[in-house]
């Protein structure tokens, strides 16, 4: 990652061609972590109702949908999704990387900017993710960003298809590296 800058920020209507385009040269990387989507989602119309759903869900508090940049260039999405207020103050958190940047520390760099969005700007107590159980890769980003493994939801969410098993991770706010 030396030499590298990555940074996220907020999505954009703007962005839903390059969001599409990503998707599209990276679907077979990306379809086994993905749930079956409807038909259209990955075109740019598609990226263009899914990106403004998420603005419409951010302006109510509810998420944080950015795109993940490496060098001024759109390589993944990171969401603090479900952000709950009240005495719950948690997120869920969801990224993915092209697979061209893929193992370079891009989706580690863009899960720890989102970890002072959600402590420092949203005031958030605590950050939940779940990975596959066989998604080593993921799971090591999480790690190396001070998520701890605290269960494992069997059938948690239907993945190409299939309702999978997931491992859970949370990084509380105080506990923060």
């Amino acid at each position: 990652m030396e030499g590298m800058t990555v940074s996220t920020r907020l999505v954009t209507l703007a962005d839903a061609p390059t969001v599409s385009a990503l998707y599209q040269a990276n679907l077979d990387f990306l379809l086994p972590f993905e749930p079956v989507r409807p038909e259209g989602w990955f075109s740019p119309e598609g990226q263009l109702d899914v990106l403004g759903n998420a603005l419409e869900r951010h302006a109510r508090g509810e998420c944080v949908p950015h795109v993940i940049l490496l060098d001024g260039r759109v390589v993944g999405r990171i969401t603090l999704n479900d952000i709950v207020r009240g005495p719950f103050l948690n997120s869920h958190l969801g990224y993915w990387v092209s697979q061209d940047v893929n193992s370079r520390g891009v989706a580690s760099a863009a899960v720890a900017s989102m970890i002072r969005v959600a402590f420092e700007e949203q005031g958030l107590h605590r950050i939940q993710a779940g990975t596959l159980v066989d998604n080593v890769a993921s799971q090591k980003v999480l790690a190396r960003n001070g998520f701890v493994r605290f269960g494992l939801a069997e059938k948690y969410i239907q993945i190409a298809g299939v309702w999978q098993d997931h491992i859970l991770f949370q990084l509380l706010a105080h506990d923060r590296p």
